[in-house]
């Protein structure tokens, strides 16, 4: 579904269920283990279910980390292959080389009035995938990143 009023200011996503809950249990997780560990080291008792408490916590925020990146680099993947095709059919060139993944996935919110110039400048001048955000005039949205 489109949103016809996607823009700089509201383009960014938010999955509520992984962004505020998982990641809200998964801190929970990992301070209440460090808590007991050290509480139990400081008490002179057995603390080694802690420190296995302490280990799978860290485990859990590996794995947090990584259900995100994985996706997003994939996706980052298919995004390069999308708008360099979109850039060649525009312009019968292939995109700059200079271009980071960064500026590309910056690109894609580019209408293909201005996307060619748009690619041209961000390449030649560098311009930080923010920076590119803000020069678009006329936004394409995008409503299927992760």
């Amino acid at each position: 579904m489109s949103n016809p009023n996607q823009g700089y200011a509201n383009h960014r996503r938010l999955h509520p269920l992984f962004h505020f809950v998982l990641l809200l249990l998964t801190l929970v997780l990992l301070v209440s283990s460090v808590t007991e560990f050290i509480r139990l080291m400081q008490a002179g008792e057995r603390f080694l279910p802690a420190f296995i408490y302490v280990i799978v916590s860290a485990i859990v925020v590996v794995i947090f980390l990584l259900i995100r990146s994985y996706p997003l680099k994939a996706q980052d993947r298919a995004i390069r292959a999308e708008e360099s095709l979109r850039h060649y059919v525009l312009t019968n060139k292939l995109l700059d080389p200079r271009l980071t993944i960064g500026q590309i996935v910056a690109l894609r919110f580019a209408a293909d009035s201005e996307f060619p110039a748009l690619c041209q400048r961000a390449a030649a001048e560098q311009l930080s995938p923010d920076a590119i955000k803000k020069s678009i005039r006329q936004w394409k949205d995008d409503n299927y990143r992760i």
